[in-house]
């Protein structure tokens, strides 16, 4: 069997929060707007502009907010971690000689330079997807599995008929996760490894 995984980024696979609010503190200075870096990067998961609006940004403003965001992100790569488990999640695809997508709301640049930071071979990636929009990479790559922290990541796993693997890493619960479609939740992805082997058998030596 050939194994195909998709996994989300922000949450998921990286904690992106440090960065993430460094960059809306400086945004909401520079600005001169009350926006919160915390309480913003504790919200991740929808698209940017939408978590503007929503934190009180003037809507006019947004495209010059996000034009600086972006320039000022990539400053910032460096200091954000991969998640508890990401390391070995994707070494546990490794191991079935499987493909690694990451379909993410981020812009798909800036998730590139996160993956290349952190050395990571991933087949695929599609960035600015969200939530349902997730579907069409996810049917056109062939995905088995999808792994997200969040709603949205769910709602795009069963939009492509995919198997939906949530991790309450993100600011959703986990009986939010399942309301949503998850199929399993897991507390994070150190599970993950152990729950694929249960759930597809261990992977033959040699």
């Amino acid at each position: 069997m050939t194994w195909t995984v998709g996994f989300d980024l922000d949450m998921t696979l990286i904690d992106s929060r440090p960065g993430v609010a460094r960059a809306i503190d400086t945004l909401a200075a520079e600005f001169d707007l009350p926006l919160s870096g915390t309480a913003f990067a504790d919200r991740l998961g929808p698209p940017l502009a939408t978590l503007l609006v929503e934190a009180g940004a003037p809507e006019s403003l947004v495209p010059d907010l996000i034009i600086r965001y972006r320039a000022l992100y990539p400053t910032l790569v460096s200091t954000i971690p991969p998640m508890p488990g990401a390391e070995a999640a994707l070494a546990a695809i490794g191991a079935r000689r499987g493909r690694v997508l990451v379909v993410t709301g981020k812009h798909a640049p800036l998730a590139r330079l996160h993956i290349d930071e952190l050395g990571w071979r991933i087949d695929h990636l599609a960035g600015d997807l969200w939530s349902a929009g997730k579907a069409a990479t996810l049917r056109e790559q062939r995905a088995d599995l999808f792994v997200g922290d969040h709603v949205g990541d769910m709602q795009g796993a069963q939009a492509a008929g995919v198997l939906a693997v949530g991790v309450s890493t993100g600011p959703c619960t986990a009986d939010e996760l399942r309301s949503a479609g998850a199929d399993v939740v897991l507390a994070d992805l150190t599970e993950f490894p152990g729950w694929l082997a249960a759930e597809f058998g261990t992977v033959a030596a040699g």
